[in-house]
Parts: C-alpha cells; sequence; structure tokens
C-alpha cells in the first residue's frame, strides 16, 4: 500500500492510520479504496481480533471529503463517488471484527461519519466532531441516517441545517465519544480496548455485529439509494461546486 494509509499489526490488533496530514487527513479516492484494502486484509486474518482506526498528526481524525477532489464532480462522477461510499461504508458494517476510532482531532462530515460506524469511539478535550457539509454545499444523507440512528431526528436537524461542530464535552453527554482522555492517552486506551475487545469469543462477537448491521441495514440502504438521486441533484445545479470553490479560494486567501 501507498502511505496514504498506513497499518500495523500489534499483536492480534491490527492498526490503521488515515496519513494525509497535509490535509488534514482528508478523504480522495485512493483513500477510499486503501482503507477498503486494509479492513479487507484484516478480515482476512484469523490473526486480527480487532482494529484501530486514527488519524495521522494531531490535528484531525478526518476533515471529510477532499473538497479539491469533489469541486470538480458532475452528475455521472457523483453517482460514481456515491458508489464508492456504499463500499466504505459496507466494509465497516460488515467487519466480523470490533473496530475502535482512535480521534486525535477533528471529525468531519464523512468522517465523522466513519467514526460513527466504528463501534467505540476515544477522544480528548480537544476532539470537535460535527456534519459541516452543509457549509459546502454538499447534501447530508448518509450523515442524516447515522447521525439519527445515534441521536434521534431532533438532534440530527440541529446538525446537519446548522453545520456546527460538537465540542467533545458536549460529543460525550451526547454518547458519539465513548471515552474521554488526556490527548498523550488517546492511543493507549484505544489499544487497551482493543486488546479487551480482542479478548471476547470471537463467534458472539460477529454475530452480535451481524445483528446490529441487520437492525440497521433498512435505514443504510435507503441513505445510499437517497444519496444518489440527492447528490447528483445537488451537483447538476452548480452549487456545490460554487461552494466549494468559494471555501477553497477564503482559505487560500488565509494562507497568503
Amino acid at each position: 500500500m501507498t502511505d496514504t494509509i498506513l497499518t500495523e499489526k500489534i499483536g492480534d490488533v491490527f492498526k490503521i492510520t488515515l496519513n494525509r496530514p497535509e490535509k488534514m487527513n482528508a478523504w480522495n479516492t485512493q483513500m477510499r479504496d486503501l482503507l477498503i484494502a486494509a479492513l479487507d486484509a484484516a478480515e482476512a486474518d484469523a490473526g486480527v481480533r480487532a482494529i484501530i482506526l486514527t488519524g495521522a498528526g494531531d490535528r484531525a481524525f478526518g476533515a471529510g471529503q477532499d473538497l479539491s477532489e469533489s469541486k470538480t464532480f458532475d452528475t455521472a462522477r457523483t453517482e460514481v463517488w456515491m458508489a464508492e461510499w456504499k463500499a466504505l461504508y459496507a466494509r465497516f458494517r460488515d467487519s466480523s471484527k470490533p473496530i475502535v476510532a482512535a480521534l486525535n482531532g477533528v471529525a468531519a462530515g464523512s468522517a465523522f461519519q466513519v467514526a460513527l460506524l466504528c463501534d467505540l469511539r476515544v477522544a480528548h478535550d480537544g476532539v470537535r466532531m460535527g456534519q459541516p457539509e452543509i457549509n459546502s454545499g454538499i447534501p447530508s444523507v448518509t450523515g442524516n441516517w447515522i447521525i439519527r440512528e445515534m441521536l434521534g431526528l431532533g438532534r440530527t436537524i440541529d446538525l446537519i441545517l446548522t453545520g456546527r461542530m460538537l465540542d467533545a464535552q458536549e460529543a460525550f453527554s451526547f454518547g458519539l465519544i465513548s471515552r474521554l482522555v488526556p490527548a498523550d492517552k488517546v492511543q493507549e486506551v484505544a489499544l487497551e480496548i482493543a486488546r479487551d475487545l480482542a479478548a471476547k469469543p470471537p463467534v458472539v462477537m460477529k454475530l452480535n455485529r451481524q445483528r446490529i448491521a441487520e437492525v440497521t441495514q433498512a435505514g443504510f440502504d435507503d441513505a445510499m439509494e437517497a444519496g444518489v438521486r440527492i447528490q447528483c441533484a445537488a451537483y447538476a445545479t452548480g452549487e456545490p461546486q460554487a461552494m466549494m470553490e468559494k471555501f477553497l479560494a477564503a482559505r487560500a486567501a488565509k494562507k497568503a
């Protein structure tokens, strides 16, 4: 694999690191594909009993979609893009092995959603989480589904319409963060939890995760079908592309 995704086996724990720190670990197609490959490798390895997912650096677990990629999309590419997300999210849902997110910084947009697809989340007080996609002109469809599953409709409406980011204390109070620890303990505690999960009986672990996927399958299927329709409708107007260009220009001006 390229260094976009780093992997390390620590006993019976498989650690995956999103490694684009210069982009705050923002997703592009290559990273999504390599993450699926890493999760496939963990699934196929009988010696792996648990997985940790984290981000490189201390700024971000993941900033969400790389806007420099998606600002060029037309409706045809948008449909392919949604198929890429469906494949990635399904890989998380279908894993027979528990997945712990070690949140080292911001988890925004689709990275927030991926964190919620993990079974447990370890974070520190500096972590911020949320669904700011509306600010980039991107509708929240898969985000709407996973946040609603976790928080209910009222809080989902708040997050997706305002685009606000939760600080760690609010996210912890909502149950989105499983363990809140000092920043220098996030990786250590995530490994402790992963090792504890790895020691559980593997058959019942697999069956428990399978059942969780089953009871949320209808919502997942609906979100993925609606995602194609809604994202294509948005991109056909040109609004997401224009909003992303505006955002990227403003960011470039700040750096100048």
